[in-house]
């Protein structure tokens, strides 16, 4: 039986975090691959990205490889496309070079050590391997249908500890954030002294299997103006908190550490370098949950990591909001070029409704499991994921240009007539 009574910690990281600043760059440049395709009548289903992104003190490294509409291409005044040596078309670095100085300006970096005006920036994607995409498309062309663009394992998980399904730890540790940005995006009072690099971290003390009270709240958050201390930062800082917390408890003796060094007034890619991929925990539960081990950002949806993930998150959702468990876990496997996952898992954690295998073999009824099965249903093939870098891929609202759109609830009566429809079977 699991235990019902103790500690667990998430933490969660601001947009302004080197990491995610990465992370933002990479799905910025997702994002427009995905819109110059509309534009310029390119399918979406074809668009492949998989980029990379580094940041240090005023420089930004993009790497990696896609498969991009001719009007990301370098041309020749004659208007024939430039190859390389490799026969890869060259990609033209303008509008790449854009997208992340804009990216950069919206997070709000306008510091000597990291500017968006002034920071050097590198594009260094190519073009796709063959030896890659065949295994897409390929199977697409034989089956009908897209084979997986890799190997791999993902997980998707759901629990009724919070509104949106979260568990409670890494849903608050994003709210404290999301709050503090937003205060400093708007120039409130003295909130909007705060820069972008931060990092929250929330402890909660678990009685009978519920989050009853917060016992440690963590908070390191940079500050422009260089006089202020932990003291002073706490001030600011603390209504914010409370207000994120909401009907959570904080325990009488709940320990804060806010700004526990001291001073934090040097920070982002300048205070510390940041790649694409290294926040994969922050993204999704916090720790509560396995993880495949598989970045999302600067992935196009025909990359498991990304795609699969949110399939199983979804599926996991609409299983618990359906009220067939408290908990789900699922797994999803894949192998490169194979279409349908080659294993669905599903752990309930003992407190389902309904028994395990037919929830599985339930899952797959109601949705198709193959990447482009994944993307359709989910409507994926859009520029909607700038937004999912920061505060969490999970837990977020389903938004009106499609973005989000696995954290529906839209499953439940498909759901619930296919688990009955076997169970009324094997009777």
């Amino acid at each position: 039986m699991a235990r019902q009574n103790y500690l667990f910690t998430s933490e969660s990281v601001s947009e302004g975090h080197p990491d995610k600043v990465c992370d933002r760059i990479s799905d910025e440049i997702v994002d427009l691959v995905y819109r110059e395709a509309k534009k310029s009548g390119m399918n979406p289903w074809d668009v492949r990205v998989a980029c990379e992104t580094l940041a240090t003190t005023n420089r930004v490294v993009i790497a990696g490889e896609v498969r991009v509409p001719d009007t990301l291409l370098k041309k020749a005044k004659d208007g024939s496309i430039l190859t390389d040596a490799g026969d890869f078309p060259i990609i033209n670095p303008a509008k790449f070079k854009s997208v992340a100085r804009k990216a950069i300006r919206a997070i709000g970096y306008e510091q000597s050590g990291f500017h968006w005006k002034t920071a050097k920036i590198d594009v260094l994607l190519h073009g796709q391997s063959a030896d890659i995409a065949q295994g897409v498309d390929n199977a697409a062309d034989k089956q009908g249908e897209e084979g997986a663009g890799d190997q791999g394992i993902m997980f998707g998980y759901a629990c009724n500890e919070t509104p949106d399904l979260m568990p409670a730890p890494i849903y608050y540790s994003h709210k404290v954030l999301e709050l503090l940005a937003a205060a400093r995006h708007e120039g409130k009072g003295e909130a909007g002294k705060l820069g972008p690099d931060a990092k929250s971290q929330v402890t909660v003390r678990y009685e009978n299997g519920k989050a009853a009270e917060v016992t440690q709240i963590v908070l390191s958050t940079q500050h422009m103006d260089e006089s202020w201390d932990s003291k002073k930062v706490r001030k600011v800082v603390e209504p914010y908190i409370r207000e994120a917390l909401g009907d959570l408890k904080i325990a009488n003796d709940c320990n804060w550490y806010i700004n526990p060094t001291g001073k934090f007034v040097i920070g982002g890619p300048d205070g510390d370098a940041g790649l694409t991929g290294r926040k994969i925990i922050v993204d999704t539960y916090g720790g509560a949950a396995p993880h495949g081990g598989g970045a999302f950002s600067g992935k196009d949806t025909t990359k498991v990591d990304r795609s699969a993930a949110y399939a199983a998150r979804y599926l996991a959702k609409n299983v618990v909001a359906a009220k067939l468990a408290d908990r789900c876990t699922i797994q999803l496997s894949y192998a490169i070029g194979v279409a349908q996952p080659l294993s669905v898992y599903v752990d309930l954690h003992g407190t389902g409704k309904v028994d395990e295998a037919v929830l599985e073999d339930s899952l797959r009824e109601v949705m198709d499991l193959s990447p482009s099965g994944i993307r359709r249903h989910l409507d994926l093939n859009k520029p909607i994921y700038a937004k999912t870098t920061a505060y969490g891929h999970f837990g977020r609202k389903a938004g009106r240009d499609g973005s989000f759109s696995w954290e529906k609830t839209d499953l439940i009566k498909a759901l619930k007539d296919a688990v009955a429809s076997r169970e009324k079977a094997a009777a």
